[in-house]
């Protein structure tokens, strides 16, 4: 979550996969077997784990005494996950995808150690922040991976294993990790999935040294369809979110040949949008006079780094490609901005347990794996930008729905339902999003602009992320009781900090909810 990627958002734009006649291989053959399932639980354990941690990140913030840097911890995430995406292009395209992929895993567990084993908050988010760095990197280097040690005919296959991936940990880890939380604590969420990536990896690395090692030796159309079908499948930290914001790099290394160095001017602005961001979201969540220093820094940096990778009118919603690109922030940020304090509410503000607060995110799995699916169908492509109203508008209304669980005599399952509706707004439309980026894209400009998508889809969620954070510890979040998992909220609880955080998210996705008439030029 993220982002964003991340969940199910590849389904659209990859057509049912030809029969193979009998006797041709599959990704379950003997040949592939062993990378297929390697790399699928990679990208299972990942899904798993973006799942995981919103449902132990209260208790841990509390237990940190952080709460005022809770949205920060998400947000680092995010931050260094864009920089890792763009590296992680151009070292695969110039040395192959075996160092950042293992590079990648190194910096992912040694980012949930640091987190999972730290005693001040400052060091929890810098485990977060190296966490997302080494994510970055993985999911890349997997992408450029099936670009290369599968043929064209089974790409189809091992990318629709990879979006399924993230269906199951969307139901269960939210459940599983409170209950790990209650059991054994909240450090067993981070410090447990580092051991369990080892045998995966194990099975992996030999295939991908053998099929994918090595730097790009020629730029055919075969590369950049591998990294087209790597964007089919992204969801998302992240959006993945939560996990969805790699592909576009991958075909950017594609369409690079061989080019034995790296695009300087790309790495530059992607380490401006990075450090931008992370000054953005340092003013943000320390509010005093001096924090304008930082915060003139940031977007010093960030305006210009955003300008040069983003398609030219994109924050004027200009008709066309620019507004696709503007919708896939505006939905990924304020539905991962909101969600992100869903849990935090629950058990602060009626005293949920850990496992009853993961609950109310549980079903939107489901629910957005429906919405995609739903806008895959052949017989609604003629209504595809009513869809996507529909579901900007099912978004804000999920939104809206939260702060009235603030009322105590509102029953809690009622965020459950209302998140499941909003989650199958969220599978039509960001679904969509990669659907009319294609449609829209010259085959040339297909990877530049898959960039740009995914640069949209982080960005937007790590700055209102900082937003929201900003607004929560400004209204006195930060000082919300210290209550147990099964205590009802204290006296020094502020539910208008909450408030605060998802009206306005609410009001952008109403304000997507109007770029959808945008997308198609006159």
């Amino acid at each position: 979550m993220a982002d964003s990627e991340a969940r199910g958002t590849g389904v659209t734009r990859t057509p049912d996969p030809p029969v193979a006649p009998d006797g041709e291989e599959s990704v379950l053959s003997r040949s592939y077997r062993g990378l297929s399932i390697g790399i699928v639980s990679v990208v299972l354990l990942i899904a798993f784990e973006a799942m995981a941690v919103g449902t132990a990140m209260p208790v841990a913030a509390r237990e940190l005494d952080g709460i005022s840097a809770y949205g920060f911890a998400f947000s680092a995430y995010f931050t260094t996950s864009l920089f890792g995406m763009v590296l992680a292009g151009q070292w695969s395209d110039r040395r192959g995808p075996l160092g950042a992929l293992t590079a990648g895993i190194g910096g992912f567990a040694a980012g949930l150690v640091l987190s999972g084993t730290a005693g001040v908050m400052w060091l929890f988010v810098l485990g977060r922040a190296v966490q997302g760095l080494g994510g970055g990197l993985v999911i890349v280097a997997l992408y450029v991976v099936v670009g290369r040690a599968y043929p064209e005919r089974l790409r189809p296959s091992i990318m629709a294993a990879f979006a399924a991936s993230w269906v199951v940990p969307s139901v269960v880890g939210p459940l599983v990790s409170g209950a790990v939380t209650e059991q054994l604590g909240w450090r067993w969420v981070f410090v447990g999935i580092p051991v369990l990536v080892v045998l995966p990896l194990g099975l992996a690395l030999p295939q991908i040294r053998r099929r994918a090692s090595g730097p790009v030796k020629t730029a055919g159309a075969e590369g950049a369809a591998g990294a087209e079908g790597a964007e089919r499948t992204a969801g998302a930290e992240g959006t993945a979110a939560r996990g969805d914001s790699s592909s576009s790099d991958a075909a950017s290394s594609s369409s690079a040949s061989s080019s034995s160095s790296f695009d300087r001017r790309r790495i530059r602005l992607a380490f401006g949008i990075s450090l931008g961001a992370a000054l953005l979201q340092y003013a943000a969540q320390d509010l005093r006079w001096w924090s304008v220093v930082p915060a003139v820094a940031g977007a010093g940096l960030l305006v210009p780094a955003v300008l040069g990778l983003l398609p030219r009118g994109t924050y004027r919603a200009v008709r066309g490609l620019p507004s696709v690109v503007l919708l896939r922030g505006v939905a990924a940020g304020s539905f991962i901005a909101a969600e992100s304090f869903v849990p935090l509410m629950l058990v602060t503000q009626r005293g949920l347990s850990p496992t009853l607060a993961g609950f109310s995110l549980a079903a939107g799995g489901g629910t957005w794996a429906l919405g995609s699916w739903v806008q895959a169908r052949a017989r609604v492509e003629p209504y595809r930008e009513r869809l996507m109203t529909l579901g900007m508008v099912l978004v804000a209304a999920a939104i809206t729905t939260l702060p009235g669980v603030l009322i105590d005599s509102v029953p809690v399952w009622i965020v459950a339902v209302a998140w499941a509706f909003g989650c199958f707004g969220m599978g039509l439309v960001i679904s969509s999003t990669s659907v009319l980026l294609l449609h829209l894209s010259a085959p040339e400009q297909a990877g530049t602009n898959s960039a740009a998508l995914q640069i949209s889809d982080g960005l937007s969620n790590a700055l209102l992320l900082a937003a929201g954070g900003a607004a929560f510890a400004a209204l006195g979040g930060g000082t919300v009781a210290h209550t147990t998992g099964t205590t009802a909220s204290g006296a020094g609880s502020h539910p208008v900090a909450f408030v605060a955080v998802f009206l306005p998210m609410a009001g952008v996705a109403l304000v997507g909810a109007w770029v959808t008439t945008r997308l198609r030029e006159r």
